[in-house]
């Protein structure tokens, strides 16, 4: 009696953690919401799916987001097209920047309610070191943050909407998209 009531734990113990499961999202369920909020925010914006062969990307407030990587993770929209000058594997980039989670932000508004380091000068900016992951400095960050000094250069601005897949791991594991309003700095020598 005592081994037949014994191995009923276990049968109970799984059906108790499937049905308190089913309540809560899966992994595939949450990717398909951020792309459905990632797509209603570049809904308002003009879109071009690739990257201008010469680099000649419009600027402005009302230049387009281009999507500037193959997986379709990350989407920049340059304000100001910096120096041109591509820091090199290793170097250090500073950076300020504003972020604004997706599932929030409304287009337009001067009500949405960022979180950063750009509006507050007396504030360390924070840095990366420039394609190279292996440090925790940079990883910390994501791939997406790092792709427009990429492409740009020190100095540039741009804002940039970044799925969780190319964002911090933070952002990965709770599946949050972000708009980053984001500058690029080259240190003082």
């Amino acid at each position: 009696m005592k081994r037949q009531i014994l191995s009923i734990f276990p049968i109970l113990a799984l059906l108790l953690a499937a049905t308190s499961c089913s309540d809560s999202k899966s992994y595939a369920d949450l990717l398909n919401e951020e792309n459905q909020l990632v797509n209603a925010f570049l809904a308002e914006h003009r879109v071009i799916e690739e990257i201008p062969a010469d680099n000649n990307f419009e600027v402005g407030e009302d230049a387009p987001y281009y999507c500037v990587d193959d997986e379709g993770y990350v989407y920049m929209q340059v304000i100001n097209k910096g120096s041109g000058e591509i820091p090199e594997k290793g170097d250090r980039v500073y950076f300020r920047y504003m972020r604004y989670d997706l599932n929030y932000y409304v287009v337009g508004s001067d009500d949405n309610i960022g979180a950063g380091n750009m509006d507050n000068m007396n504030t360390e900016p924070t840095y990366f070191l420039f394609d190279d992951y292996e440090i925790q400095q940079s990883a910390q960050y994501g791939t997406g943050l790092q792709i427009p000094v990429k492409l740009l250069g020190y100095g540039c601005k741009v804002n940039v909407v970044i799925k969780s897949q190319a964002g911090p791991s933070s952002d990965m594991s709770y599946v949050v998209p972000f708009l980053y309003d984001v500058s690029y700095n080259k240190p003082a020598m």
